[in-house]
């Protein structure tokens, strides 16, 4: 091993240590067991199934007692703990900038009739074109994503959407925190790139912009193939009357004769995709209304003005027949070089769909049947702790591969591979909790020894008056002879 190597090894251990001793920190009740409870998702054999068996694992040093008491009545910091999730290394773009994906995942409780704050979620695969809304939990989580194809990603923040709640005002006010922790970080400074954010067409990207206009951030979203947007307004003629227009002509995603001709076109050749045609035409904006998340405001509504980005491919690796996909992002006056970068960056956005599947499937984010979304939310604390010391712990480890498995570098490791490691790079010293103290009384004398120690005899009493103070000798407990005549 080189002495650079050593001593980036030696950084990263550093890195790590400090954030557990963080973490550690922002547990505020029952921290031994709830740290202790972090390190057996991170060094259990295999998948999670169940809390009762974590209490199995070699670094749980309690019982499963202590395991679900720590749950139901353990403290976390929630805001010392983000500030902790934003103070670590983030991955970054080609560019420099930031890519933030946000996406909403269910944890869903079907069967928990008494637990409070449920909310129908939308969930699919549960049958052939059918979208069943089932009772659950819904996290919105944000990540920072990687600028490669793998499945890592850095989560920054998971927040639950209460019931009656509006799902963009809510991810708005998330993302506006978390830029200003980044700021405050130092993650990011004045004369870097934008942040980009990425969402998915369940989001209003227009309302999600305006609502973050001041931030220094710039919005990516995907949008359905059947909306309408406007066209900027053309200018007035000389000696018209009447109102000015707010809008321009329409421009239908359905209709291709409403689109002109394209501001910017780009092919690119893909590995998987085949020949990837994007196109963009600039300045197009929704015509706002005065119903649903906009049906609060008052006055005239405002203008927000993005660029469309189509983007066509000449198939999928499934086989199946590829759709169009429709962007819109917040900027304007878009170059060919911002096209291929922002559709290439939209890609990235699915890396947030395999740490969701990691959460659930290996560290075993659903499997605890919690009954309070109070508890629900520390589980949720320690998960994403737990994958953040993966991915520190990356740099660190090595590959333990099944025997059926293929070797793989140790720049391209998996999560669930770094997770088999991560028992040897595990820092012992850098463990801050305590040994667990006996709650039981101890066995007491054993049977059949006799007690060694002195007891003290007094054998005279004082006994106390009113003025006076008087001694006399204890009475004797030896049995005196019985008379026989």
């Amino acid at each position: 091993m080189s002495l650079q190597h050593h001593d980036a090894r030696q950084a990263h251990l550093a890195e790590l240590s400090r954030f557990r001793g963080e973490f550690y920190s922002c547990l505020t009740a029952r921290s031994g067991a709830l740290f202790e409870l972090a390190d057996a998702v991170l060094c259990g054999n295999g998948p999670v199934r169940s809390l009762a068996e974590l209490s199995l694992v070699g670094e749980h040093r309690r019982g499963h007692g202590g395991l679900y008491a720590a749950l139901a009545e353990g403290r976390v910091d929630a805001k010392r703990m983000r500030q902790a999730l934003t103070s670590v290394p983030l991955p970054r773009a080609v560019d420099g900038r930031l890519v933030l994906a946000v996406d909403v995942t269910c944890w869903l409780r079907p069967d928990a009739h008494t637990s409070p704050q449920r909310i129908l979620c939308h969930t699919y695969g549960r049958g052939k074109d059918q979208h069943i809304p089932v009772p659950g939990w819904p996290y919105s989580i944000v990540c920072a994503l990687e600028p490669g194809r793998n499945s890592w990603t850095a989560p920054l923040d998971a927040r639950r959407l209460a019931p009656g709640g509006n799902t963009a005002t809510v991810t708005a006010r998330q993302l506006r925190d978390l830029v200003e922790r980044l700021i405050t970080a130092g993650q990011w400074q004045t004369g870097d790139p934008d942040i980009l954010i990425i969402a998915d067409a369940g989001y209003d990207a227009p309302r999600l912009a305006h609502l973050l206009r001041d931030l220094p951030v710039q919005v990516l979203a995907r949008m359905r193939s059947d909306r309408v947007l406007r066209r900027p307004a053309p200018p007035r003629e000389p000696h018209t009357r009447g109102r000015p227009p707010r809008h321009g002509g329409e421009f239908v995603f359905g209709q291709p004769d409403t689109w002109g001709t394209p501001d910017t076109e780009t092919v690119t050749d893909t590995r998987l995709y085949g020949t990837a045609l994007a196109r963009s035409w600039d300045r197009l904006h929704p015509k706002l209304t005065h119903r649903s998340s906009w049906a609060a405001a008052d006055g005239t509504l405002p203008i927000v003005e993005g660029t469309v980005i189509r983007l066509d491919i000449a198939h999928l690796p499934s086989g199946a027949t590829p759709k169009p996909v429709w962007l819109w992002w917040s900027g304007t006056d878009a170059t060919a070089a911002d096209t291929d970068r922002l559709w290439q960056a939209y890609l990235r956005r699915f890396d947030i769909e395999h740490t969701f599947r990691l959460f659930k499937q290996t560290l075993g984010w659903t499997c605890p049947k919690i009954r309070t979304p109070e508890a629900a939310d520390r589980w949720t604390w320690l998960i994403l702790a737990a994958y953040t010391q993966l991915r520190l712990a990356r740099p660190l480890a090595a590959d333990r591969r099944r025997p059926w498995e293929r070797p793989v570098p140790a720049d391209r490791l998996t999560p669930a591979r770094v997770r088999r490691d991560f028992r040897h790079i595990r820092p012992k010293a850098a463990c801050p909790a305590q040994a667990p103290k006996y709650v039981r009384p101890g066995p007491g004398r054993p049977p059949g020894r006799k007690n060694s120690r002195p007891t003290p005899r007094h054998d005279v009493h004082t006994i106390h008056k009113t003025g006076t103070t008087t001694s006399r000798k204890k009475k004797s407990t030896t049995p005196r002879p019985r008379r026989t005549g």
